[in-house]
């Protein structure tokens, strides 16, 4: 069994991409950076065990939902891994309470009432059996912001809940990121955008950042070379694996062209397609606007926007620095 380890402590700081006294109302980012340093200083705070042993039932209705015919779990009286939050799943109006509670009700008296969930990583230590009883206990580690996204200006809040057998063994932990957002004043629906990337293993990192406000950079986990757009072996070393890193979002235009003709689903003509060369030292395509078509230039400074071209799909794009 395998997963990612959850992100380490972190007293509340700025990121890259933070937009200073964006708080609405007037009221200082420092008093929601202030709540948050709080309940870092908490710790690891305890929840009530779960109301109900680890079950047979609950196994069998979790392995008919997702389509799961190993017979192992219910032959050998085991649990599969990702039901971790299943057995202490919080009721709705009930009491038990978490360091994250506080921290999300400011935000959202402060008009960050949007949420969208961005990250979910589980680690398992070992299986459950049938007849352990869990407890979950929740740390809160970061509120990095505020940070502008293609939803709105937004905080991105990270916690970690550890699960614990009867006997203090813990058995599966769960980091969870969630994008606290302000939505625009005057949404408008959009409609489908009839152009869609696509998206696959080699991609989905790079789009998932796009999701956060984040230019991501392939990377090869063994010689570290950069490489864009992603495929699925590293060009000097040929090793499969990789990672990523995340662009300062600056970049310089390289070249472009300005599209008339022929018409382009979803899109008003002229529009610039620009090759857009980064200091990480890759290059990559992608619509100028923010200016004038006759205002483009080879070498022009640009830093990376995100535009929401309907309610799914969130593009980067490229405006004068």
């Amino acid at each position: 069994m395998t997963g990612h380890d959850a992100a380490p402590n972190a007293v509340p700081k700025p990121v890259p991409g933070a937009v200073p006294n964006a708080v609405p109302n007037g009221v200082p980012d420092e008093e929601l950076r202030e709540l948050a340093a709080k309940q870092v200083a908490l710790g690891e705070v305890r929840g009530a065990p779960a109301a109900d042993p680890v079950n047979v039932p609950m196994i069998r209705h979790w392995l008919s939902a997702m389509g799961d015919t190993n017979p192992a779990y219910l032959d050998q009286g085991l649990a599969p891994p990702a039901m971790a939050q299943v057995w202490t799943m919080r009721v709705p109006g009930g009491k038990d309470r978490s360091p994250v509670d506080e921290l999300m009700a400011a935000l959202d008296r402060h008009g960050y009432t949007g949420v969208v969930a961005t990250n979910c990583e589980q680690t398992y230590h070992r299986y459950v059996r049938v007849g352990e009883l869990l407890t979950p206990a929740t740390r809160f580690t970061d509120l990095a912001g505020p940070k502008r996204t293609a939803l709105g200006v937004g905080y991105f809040a990270t916690w970690t809940i550890t699960w614990y057998a009867g006997d203090g063994e813990p058995v599966a932990e769960m980091l969870f990121r969630v994008l606290k957002f302000r939505p625009p004043e005057r949404a408008e629906a959009l409609p489908p955008y009839p152009l869609r990337p696509a998206v696959n293993q080699d991609t989905a990192f790079f789009w998932d950042g796009v999701k956060q406000g984040e230019l991501r950079i392939q990377a090869c986990a063994d010689c570290g070379e950069l490489r864009h757009p992603p495929g699925p072996l590293c060009p000097r070393c040929r090793s499969a694996d990789r990672g990523h890193t995340v662009a300062s979002g600056l970049g310089t235009l390289f070249s472009y062209v300005v599209h008339h003709h022929p018409p382009v689903p979803g899109r008003e003509v002229p529009f610039v397609v620009g090759v857009v060369e980064l200091p990480e030292g890759v290059r990559m395509v992608g619509n100028v606007v923010g200016c004038p078509v006759g205002e483009v230039e080879i070498g022009m400074r640009l830093r990376v926007t995100y535009r929401a071209m309907d309610a799914q799909l969130v593009l980067p794009m490229w405006e004068p620095a």
